[in-house]
């Protein structure tokens, strides 16, 4: 009997259930597995009033502000966004990406100086992702509207990213714009966010038209 108690005791959780559902929310954030998770979790218990307060009180001013901009669907506080608001951008200029996150990694650059558009995704037959899924539509309108000169195609170097890139070529094609696309010193397969500033300020120097 005492043996299968200490089997039943080392089964046990050594947390209670809060602290171990904090853990696994935490463990399903990108680039975080379970056991990052658990000593982040150590972290923030350790140092509460440092570290674990204000983090609430972050994700709580987040989660009663986030929006998503209704003019370049950038993810935000407010609508429409920092960036769309910001008087200082060329609006003659207009970088489309696939998500958010590549839009964050090429502002981070500081390299581009006007406005953005987020698709929202990619075109993609297997995942039955078409034109429809996507704000290309939007993107369309945003361009027949006038007042933009360059559009930037910033899609990943990947398959998917590059069809998309050519679609919307086709669907840009008759208006008075100049078409041009990340240059392909871009890694194969590479995604965006994941690059460093340094390879994503070369790709936006080195832009070229598409023919």
């Amino acid at each position: 009997m005492a043996k299968a108690r200490g089997i039943a005791y080392l089964g046990a959780s050594v947390a209670s259930q809060e602290i171990e559902a904090l853990s696994q929310a935490l463990a399903r954030l990108p680039g975080l597995g379970p056991r990052s998770a658990r000593r982040a979790v150590l972290h923030l218990m350790k140092r509460r009033e440092a570290a674990l307060q204000p983090l609430l009180t972050a994700l709580q001013n987040v989660a009663d502000k986030l929006s998503t901009c209704s003019v370049c669907g950038n993810v935000d506080t407010s609508d429409p966004c920092s960036i769309c608001r910001d008087a200082r951008r060329d609006e003659k200029m207009l970088c489309v990406v696939e998500e958010v996150a590549d839009l964050w990694a090429l502002d981070r650059s500081r390299l581009f100086p006007g406005r953005y558009h987020v698709l929202g995704g990619r075109l993609s037959a297997l995942e039955g992702v078409g034109p429809e899924d996507l704000t290309i539509d939007q993107l369309v309108r945003r361009v027949s509207e006038g007042g933009i000169d360059e559009v930037v195609l910033a899609m990943n170097a990947t398959l998917e990213g590059q069809t998309t890139a050519h679609y919307l070529a086709e669907r840009l094609e008759g208006f008075p714009i100049r078409l041009s696309q990340l240059a392909h010193g871009l890694p194969v397969g590479g995604e965006l966010d994941y690059l460093d500033e340094g390879t994503l300020a070369q790709a936006l120097r080195a832009r070229r038209p598409i023919a």
